[in-house]
């Protein structure tokens, strides 16, 4: 369906092959993207920091003795250990999901016919979506929440991104779907 805008006619994915390639690079491109951010934040050692201490799902680095020598740790048993580990499952979750649904893109492009090929990827990616928002929900009531000397770090940042783009992507599948009905 053509948009008129200015006299300027023109549609969302013009029927040219070159056009749809790269719409569908783009996409593809989008979702690397989702995937890193997702990856970033469950790895990455900044989730919340101070001035001398990095916390993130899976340890603690500490300066000691204020020269800048990092020193791993463990998590603190002030940690409640099930809700951790919920951060943790869901975190993970989240990045395997996101990659499962770029490969059943990938799959529905080449095997299923117009109006069905993204309809299993958006669900996917919105499962993944779900579980990258859990995550930061338990940790964001959870950890940190009476600590008045520190910030959430760029991780955590980051995986609000993720989870961002997530449902961006989950939504835009959804989109393609109904749009090739």
């Amino acid at each position: 369906m053509p948009i008129e805008l200015a006299g300027y006619c023109s549609t969302l994915f013009p029927p040219y092959p070159l056009n749809m390639f790269k719409a569908l690079a783009g996409i593809c491109l989008l979702h690397l993207t989702t995937i890193f951010f997702l990856f970033w934040a469950t790895i990455d050692d900044a989730w919340w920091f101070t001035e001398n201490l990095y916390t993130d799902l899976w340890g603690r680095w500490v300066m000691e003795n204020n020269d800048n020598v990092w020193v791993y740790m463990d998590i603190p048993t002030s940690y409640r250990k099930d809700y951790l580990q919920a951060v943790q499952a869901f975190a993970v979750l989240s990045c395997l999901f996101a990659v499962f649904s770029l490969c059943v893109f990938i799959f529905q492009l080449f095997t299923l016919g117009k109006g069905k090929r993204f309809t299993i990827s958006g669900v996917v990616q919105l499962i993944s979506c779900f579980c990258i928002m859990v995550a930061l929900s338990i940790y964001t009531d959870h950890f940190h929440w009476n600590e008045k000397n520190g910030w959430y770090g760029w991780s955590y940042i980051m995986a609000w991104f993720g989870w961002l783009l997530t449902l961006f992507t989950g939504i835009m599948y959804i989109i393609l779907r109904k749009r090739a009905d």
